[in-house]
């Protein structure tokens, strides 16, 4: 039951123009900011799903930005990959010709001068940098340089040529996310790239009496490998045989050492994390010192690089070798070639993956969009008309409002 008196209809007013101005200023706000929900509880169910959008929609501009970003490094790598196997196209131009044992060792002579140039453009493209500086074949390890040369007296030559050529980078992968929980590994190992042959490792020392007297952990190629305690030689074969390294393991039939082979042209990279498993299986010196040029000084490296290659080509051709440069040196320009061609469509395929993602997020992100505005923002024509009324009903408020106060309790008791 309410209670009649002077300052009743005037209170009444004051709330429900309170009330009206409210509503006025909401509508106002989303007309300024152009979104419908101005706070949570204005519609909790639509804040919610806007929330959820706007996060997905966020992490899909990230995935977006990570697959153009990763096919502009590609695009670059692509262009000193394809320059190097036009170098080495050349280069067996070269070994093809001077194995036909129709030119005289003059002529090997002058064809080791263009070889040697095409040799240092070949260093040169593995050292490349990106537009950043970053090393674009040392792996991870982007701020170093990725291949070092040495000179030495070369026979056959009058000035030092370049006799070694040693990588500096790692094998260690890059993992871009081009999707939710979904990732692109690229590979920008420079002893993956630019190697001949299928490294071989034997070790001479008798490893069927070895056993782990404690826990340690290995790493080959880059895959870490747990060793427990008591693993002796084969439990570790196995675990190598079954780490998805591109390495495989085995016992030698005459030495019974621990011998190591890669599946394709790569450079080994062994190490001891921790423990001394591979130092004491006489497979690395040490453990302090760092792959890939830690092998033990008894054990036996076989395989090459691109640049062995062209290396083992100049020498035979300053030294008059037509037998070589006709049989074994050919034949691992050949292997260059072939690695080089299968490195490249692989960093072909890789391309074409994120950009088939980039395509497909940028859908996506316009979709999510749409739902972002479904949810979220205003119908500015409704605004508008709302706000209208709201200012006309306002108006007339205050209107009878005025007229109201000059009225007292006395003038409904006459």
């Amino acid at each position: 039951m309410r209670r009649i008196s002077s300052g009743m209809h005037n209170n009444d007013v004051q709330y429900r123009l309170r009330n009206h101005e409210s509503k006025l200023n909401n509508v106002n706000n989303q007309i300024g900011s152009q979104h419908k929900i101005q706070q949570l509880r204005d519609d909790p169910i639509a804040a919610g799903h806007l929330v959820r959008y706007q996060s997905f929609k966020g992490r899909i501009d990230t995935f977006e930005t990570n697959a153009q970003t990763i096919t502009e490094k590609l695009t670059v790598r692509e262009g000193y990959m394809n320059d190097s196997l036009q170098i080495m196209q050349r280069v067996r131009e070269l070994a093809v010709a001077g194995a036909t044992g129709t030119f005289t060792e003059d002529d090997l002579k002058n064809m080791a001068g263009e070889v040697d140039e095409l040799l240092k453009q070949l260093i040169q493209n593995a050292n490349a940098v990106d537009q950043d500086g970053n090393a674009l074949f040392a792996g991870t390890n982007t701020k170093s340089t990725a291949f070092e040369a040495e000179l030495a007296n070369v026979p056959g030559s009058a000035i030092p040529l370049i006799e070694t050529v040693a990588y500096n980078g790692n094998v260690d992968t890059n993992r871009i996310e081009i999707d939710e929980n979904q990732y692109l590994d690229i590979d920008n190992s420079g002893n993956r790239t630019f190697w001949s042959e299928h490294q071989q490792l034997f070790t001479e020392r008798d490893a069927t009496g070895w056993q782990a007297n404690a826990d340690a952990v290995i790493a080959v190629d880059g895959h870490q490998i747990e060793i427990k305690t008591g693993d002796n030689v084969y439990a570790v074969i196995s675990k190598i045989n079954n780490s998805g390294a591109a390495v495989k393991a085995s016992i030698d039939p005459v030495t019974n050492g621990l011998n190591l082979i890669t599946t394709d042209p790569r450079q080994l990279w062994l190490e001891d994390i921790s423990g001394t498993t591979f130092t004491d299986l006489g497979v690395i010196s040490s453990p302090e010192q760092r792959p890939p040029y830690n092998l033990a000084a008894s054990a036996k490296l076989s395989g090459g690089s691109m640049f062995d290659s062209v290396i083992a080509l100049r020498d035979a051709m300053l030294s008059g070798d037509h037998e070589a440069i006709g049989g074994r040196v050919l034949n691992v320009v050949d292997q260059s070639l072939s690695n080089l061609v299968t490195r490249i469509a692989e960093l072909g395929s890789d391309h074409e993956r994120a950009t088939i993602n980039i395509a497909r997020n940028s859908q996506t992100s316009l979709n999510v969009t749409q739902m972002i505005s479904t949810e979220g923002d205003l119908d500015f024509t409704k605004a508008v008309t709302d706000m209208k009324m709201l200012d006309y009903v306002h108006q007339a408020t205050l209107s009878v409002a005025g007229k109201l106060y000059s009225s007292s309790l006395l003038n409904y008791m006459r």
